[in-house]
């Protein structure tokens, strides 16, 4: 049976490879968890990871001798890479670890046999393993059923297991995301009691898993696991707190369910992948609204300015979880200006706030239009049309107008060095001072010609008491 199982997985032709070169050198070599279990899926993989009879020191030699690069950085904990073939792959002795209960690292032992190190991994859907190059294929833990049942579930008790790694809870949300899978009830349990224990995990680690779950084929599921189990209350809390404010349009449960309906609405805009910047910011783009909360005179709950408290408390929140400065930054402006759009419809606007609201958005500006019409999740189809039709029409205009001017690129009409020379000013505040003027001008009014530009800079430079050369006007 399992060697029936083992010949039917599609075990990439390096894995063979390295399997006869580990053979040779008399020691075991398995295909396992993630490939393995990508393999009976038939979901692409990438990075190839083995487990092996041989200690690190030999690993090392063995792959040193067969390979052009090989990396020690996790020899600590038994694992030894390489580029195998124009392949990356990670060997890593047979573990049997212990873990101190208090950090996620192990106190590494070395094991002497497959299923004991099986047994130590997260799930059972990555305890199986296939030798190389012989093909047979072990599942101790009965992984393959829990595969074709699509349940999470561990070798062990989830208890022993998340005790052992607290992340793996997060793990289990993250898989619900990536493979659609739902955890087993005992899981789910053990989540719930234990969510406090991810406070042992390092930011960094917190934030990776994070990613990857927003990262998924449908993230939803998996945060509502994470707010179900009280995990979300541990690394973003201000994501269960959605569910005390009530969607002033009363056509949500609340703002949390809104909140997840704009998140797919994101997915479904999206054009080259995942867009995980965008997911985040759809995530979090009401989390202002539990702050400003308020009832208005006509008893309508009302979230005045929630897009610049949310901005700020995203930013904590994003630091705090070590987010890449340029990723919060990105993040942040999107949650700042998504409620821009909004009066448009009612003709305000002018090409000089179009101008504004193009140039304010800056890089963003794609993910804006992105983000704004996901935001839309009214069940009146009259005044949803209505929406869309403006925006469409918003689009239009910027198009239109970027036709005749790079809005990209917006910028005075004169530069640095020409107001210096025409005010006969030196370097320094004044000269900003004189270019922010002039860009504002540019906003207001579209481009100007190079007359029309001294004289607006003559004019400023008298009424900032700046002496104009000459008789110039």
């Amino acid at each position: 049976m399992s060697d029936r199982i083992g010949n039917e997985i599609s075990v990439p032709p390096v894995a063979d490879a390295l399997g006869e070169v580990f053979a040779a050198a008399g020691h075991e070599l398995h295909l396992v968890g993630g490939p393995v279990r990508d393999a009976i899926l038939r979901r692409d993989t990438v990075d190839l990871d083995f487990a092996t009879s041989a200690h690190p020191e030999v690993t090392q030699a063995i792959l040193e001798e067969h390979s052009s690069t090989i990396w020690t950085t996790g020899r600590e904990f038994g694992t030894i890479g390489a580029m195998f073939r124009g392949h990356r792959v990670e060997v890593t002795t047979f573990r049997a670890d212990t873990y101190d209960g208090v950090s996620r690292n192990p106190q590494v032992a070395y094991g002497d046999n497959l299923t004991d190190d099986l047994r130590r991994r997260d799930f059972t859907i990555n305890a199986m393993a296939v030798s190389v190059p012989g093909h047979e294929f072990s599942d101790p833990f009965g992984g393959l059923t829990d595969l074709a049942q699509q349940t999470i579930r561990t070798p062990g008790t989830p208890e022993d297991s998340f005790a052992d790694d607290p992340l793996r809870m997060m793990r289990a949300a993250r898989f619900t995301s990536q493979l659609g899978f739902h955890v087993d009830p005992a899981v789910k349990t053990a989540m719930t009691n234990m969510a406090r224990d991810i406070e042992r995990i390092s930011a960094e680690r917190v934030r990776d898993e994070f990613v990857k779950l927003m990262g998924g084929t449908d993230p939803v599921p998996g945060l509502r696991l994470l707010v179900a189990t009280g995990l979300a209350e541990e690394f973003l809390p201000e994501l269960p707190a959605l569910r005390m404010a009530i969607d002033e349009h009363a056509q949500h449960k609340d703002v949390y369910e809104h909140t997840l309906t704009v998140v797919r609405n994101a997915m479904s805009l999206e054009e080259d992948g995942p867009d995980v910047l965008l997911r985040i910011a759809a995530l979090l783009h009401d989390i202002g609204k539990p702050e400003t909360k308020g009832i208005g005179p006509d008893g309508r709950v009302t979230f005045h300015h929630h897009e610049v408290a949310g901005a700020r408390i995203a930013r904590k929140r994003l630091k705090a979880l070590k987010f890449p400065k340029d990723d919060i930054g990105a993040i942040c402006h999107l949650i700042a200006l998504h409620l821009r759009f909004y009066g448009y419809g009612r003709g305000e606007w002018t090409d000089s706030a179009v101008r504004r609201y193009v140039t304010d958005a800056g890089a963003v500006l794609p993910r804006l239009h992105k983000l704004v019409r996901s935001d839309c999740t009214t069940r009146n189809k009259r005044k949803a049309a209505r929406l869309a039709a403006d925006y469409d029409a918003l689009e239009e205009r910027i198009s239109r107008i970027a036709a005749e001017e790079d809005l990209a690129k917006v910028r005075p009409d004169l530069n640095g060095e020409e107001i210096m020379t025409l005010l006969e000013i030196k370097p320094g505040p004044q000269v900003g001072k004189a270019w922010k003027h002039l860009k504002e001008l540019r906003l207001e009014q579209g481009p100007l010609s190079r007359e029309e530009a001294e004289t607006a800079l003559f004019a400023w430079a008298r009424e900032q008491g700046i002496a104009v050369p000459g008789s110039r006007e």
